[in-house]
């Protein structure tokens, strides 16, 4: 199943999770870590993701995106039948795919792992400490 989730890259993660909230949508706490929030509503979710440790997204940016229980290979087998190329990433987070809609955007389609996002959480916490 895919669930539309557009990322927003934030300033502060826990100011804009109390927002997003106060709008109605329900922090789930099993899929957020301090640097990322997933709050859902009735029909998809947003994830806030702290700008800091998005590889270059400026606060305030969206990136259009998606989460799926499907393997990764077999949404990237319908794209391919359908003509468009797409490229699978491991993440900080489990993995994505990345392919170009016919207006040139770039759409991020989540495999996510909470063990490696997690795991990565911890390494940043720990890198930003010895810093």
């Amino acid at each position: 199943m895919l669930t539309v989730l557009p990322i927003r890259y934030v300033s502060d993660v826990e100011a804009c999770r109390k927002f997003y909230a106060g709008l109605g949508l329900v922090f789930d706490s099993n899929a957020s870590l301090d640097i990322w929030a997933q709050l859902s509503a009735d029909a998809g979710a947003v994830g806030l993701h702290d700008f800091t440790v998005s590889k270059g997204r400026p606060a305030g940016s969206v990136e259009l995106g998606f989460a799926t229980d499907e393997k990764l290979e077999v949404v990237g087998s319908r794209l391919r039948e359908q003509g468009y190329d797409y490229e699978i990433f491991d993440e900080d987070f489990g993995r994505s795919l990345r392919v170009v809609d016919p207006d040139g955007v770039t759409l991020q389609i989540q495999e996510i792992d909470m063990a490696v996002a997690r795991a990565s959480e911890s390494a940043l916490s720990t890198h930003a400490r010895n810093e």
